[in-house]
């Protein structure tokens, strides 16, 4: 067939299908098995079909615009909205408008009826209107992936999270952390799921327990505030907290100060020695103060039985309701509230003083003006939405394959919240 042009129903004859399933196979629309999208493509390849895409656009009536879909929680997320921007941008340069869908989604026919191709950005099993965007009839691109039951995306563009995640343990380990914790964000998303899943492998494969306080997905600093208090009562040895939604980090702050924790005190070499010596100190200086005391008690009780012995059997009686009184009320204290302190006294639940280190899986206007500054993976989402919709573009222009996945880059902005220079 290499004397005039491949056609469509050249390829259906020769892969057994009809002429519709070639083109869903494709286009990546349709319900159309993964085994048999494999076998039309191969033939396709094989007869040297090229698809006609000035056809194609004339087919489909183009409308010149591509649908963007957000998580319900976007619109007060940093994040999303640069991420929006970038996507915009992106396809304006293919002279395509950018159409942003209600949350509650629409019914697949009638979206695909207003747009060429859409984006699902952080597609979440447990939205119900993400199954009728994936199977509306158009190129699916998602950013990350899709882990729900439905007909996959035509490609994705996903990020490695559990290599970012990895890298904030590690720098919190190197940075002297011994008891690191995640508030780790609810739900079913791919996002959710690796940091999770990275969290407990990590901590499997260094030997440390990473404590893990579920929050919402889009949890507000006032959740996050509420979460780290919890978890510093429950475990005060915590001593690294990693923050993962979008803006929480103010709330981890705040926290820590409401609790007297030092915000990037602790690091390898310096504080987190330094805050040893000072404990072993403090607990020598309890335990001669203890001994002094003891001694102290003796030499007067020796007094007092000689006093006693001349005067007496009512001294007696005297010193020894004296020398319980002191006894009671001095036993197992020190002056700077240790270990001994009684029960009831308003004491704070951690140590006071102790260092905390503060990060977060997610950079934005919240991690930078903080203070101090918060260690943030930046997730660059300005450019991730332009990977996202140049991603589309060139499905739709038929520059890239359908199915196609890209690698998204992000990188460790290190600040003062642990120890780092901003």
């Amino acid at each position: 067939m290499t004397s005039r042009t491949v056609t469509l129903l050249d390829v259906a004859r020769a892969a057994g299908v009809s002429k519709s399933t070639v083109s869903d196979a494709l286009q990546g629309s349709g319900r159309v098995a993964e085994a048999t999208r494999d076998r039309v493509r191969a033939v396709a390849e094989e007869l040297g079909y090229r698809p006609n895409s000035a056809a194609r656009r004339l087919r489909r009536a183009s409308t010149g615009a591509v649908g963007l879909h957000l998580p319900a929680t976007a619109t007060r997320l940093d994040y999303y909205m640069n991420l929006a921007f970038g996507a915009v941008e992106r396809a304006q340069e293919d002279g395509l408008d950018m159409v942003l869908l209600a949350p509650s989604g629409a019914a697949g026919g009638r979206i695909a009826s207003r747009v060429d191709g859409l984006l699902v950005i952080d597609p979440e099993p447990g939205d119900s209107a993400v199954p009728g965007l994936l199977d509306a009839g158009v190129p699916v691109v998602t950013g990350e992936r899709y882990l729900g039951p439905a007909t996959g995306p035509s490609g994705a563009v996903v990020c490695d999270n559990a290599a970012s995640l990895t890298a904030l343990l590690d720098h919190v380990t190197e940075r002297g952390a011994r008891r690191p914790a995640l508030l780790a964000p609810s739900g079913s998303s791919a996002w959710a799921t690796a940091l999770r899943a990275t969290a407990g492998s990590w901590g499997r494969a260094h030997g440390v327990v990473v404590t893990l306080r579920t929050v919402p997905f889009a949890a507000t600093p006032a959740e996050a505030e509420a979460a780290t208090r919890a978890l510093l009562a429950a475990d005060p040895a915590v001593d690294a907290v990693i923050c993962a939604p979008d803006g929480s980090a103010p709330g981890v702050l705040r926290a820590a100060a409401a609790l007297g924790r030092k915000v990037g005190a602790i690091n390898a070499s310096g504080a987190s020695r330094a805050s040893s010596a000072r404990e072993a100190s403090e607990a020598s200086r309890a335990s001669s103060a203890r001994e002094a005391s003891e001694a102290s008690h003796a030499s007067s009780a020796r007094e007092a039985s000689g006093r006693n012995s001349r005067n007496g059997a009512s001294g007696r009686s005297g010193g020894s309701e004296r020398n319980d009184e002191d006894g009671g009320s001095e036993d197992g204290r020190s002056e700077d509230g240790g270990p001994g302190t009684p029960r009831g006294t308003g004491a704070a639940v951690g140590p006071v003083g102790a260092g905390l280190l503060v990060a977060s899986c997610v950079d934005g206007t919240a991690t930078r003006s903080a203070e101090p500054p918060v260690t943030a993976v930046d997730l660059h989402p300005t450019a991730y939405g332009r990977a996202c919709a140049e991603l589309l573009c060139d499905i739709l222009a038929d520059r890239a394959a359908p199915d196609t996945v890209r690698r998204h880059s992000w990188s460790l902005e290190t600040r003062a919240s642990t120890g780092s220079p901003g």
